[in-house]
């Protein structure tokens, strides 16, 4: 027979711990990008990214084992309309860190370099580690400046997380809005484009039926 709860403590359900189950499978580690990078080629990586997110990433470029050259390509990260926010030739390895000012597409494009004097240059592989939002902030720096304790820091990542979570919603459910409302004045428009169609057909055939008629009469062929 299963003992009574004691007083002052409280059962703890299933149901409340739910959510933050879900919200820590949701926060998996993200794992980098790899592709092989051909000699005098260009390759790019677009994504989405809100405004006021912190983006951060880390990159390395190696050649293949048994090539007599070193790694050589150039890295560029700019937005929609062609701002460089970060810029970096003959890259190996590295990071990078910026906060974007508005919700756009941001893209990294690796061009390998061919260097001088050497006939073709083997595939190169290219490793990109690219985080944003929750999973770009270090939390282990957090813990220490504030002094938080290990559930204090995991609280404020899940805090952080159901925020970015938040906010993905409202951007969805503005979009979703501002698409109806296009719809919306299409369908009017097309409405009155129809009306304004059948209007004219309508007017044509008139002035068919009229101009025939005019025309019938003065050959005589009806009264």
């Amino acid at each position: 027979m299963p003992l009574p709860p004691l007083p002052g403590r409280p059962r703890l359900g299933r149901a409340p711990l739910l959510p933050l189950l879900l919200l820590l499978l949701l926060v998996g580690p993200a794992r980098p990008i790899s592709f092989q990078l051909p000699g005098k080629a260009r390759k790019c990586l677009r994504e989405e990214i809100h405004r006021d997110t912190l983006v951060t990433g880390e990159y390395e470029i190696s050649a293949p084992p048994g090539s007599s050259s070193g790694p050589s390509a150039n890295l560029k990260i700019t937005d929609s309309a062609g701002h460089i926010l970060y810029a970096k030739e003959d890259a190996s390895k590295g990071k990078f860190a910026f906060t974007t000012e508005d919700y756009d597409m941001f893209e990294a494009c690796f061009e390998s370099k061919l260097p001088v004097g050497t006939g073709r240059m083997p595939d190169q592989l290219v490793t990109l580690d690219m985080k944003h939002g929750v999973e770009a902030k270090n939390y282990e720096e957090i813990a220490k400046v504030e002094k938080l304790k290990p559930l204090e820091v995991e609280l404020r990542r899940l805090e952080d997380l159901s925020e970015s979570i938040v906010n993905d919603f409202a951007y969805m459910k503005k979009r979703e809005e501002e698409m109806r409302d296009t719809n919306e004045s299409t369908n009017t428009r097309v409405l009155y484009f129809s009306i304004f169609s059948m209007c004219c057909l309508i007017g044509l055939a008139t002035w068919q039926v009229f101009y025939l008629r005019r025309f019938f009469k003065a050959k005589k062929l009806i009264e």
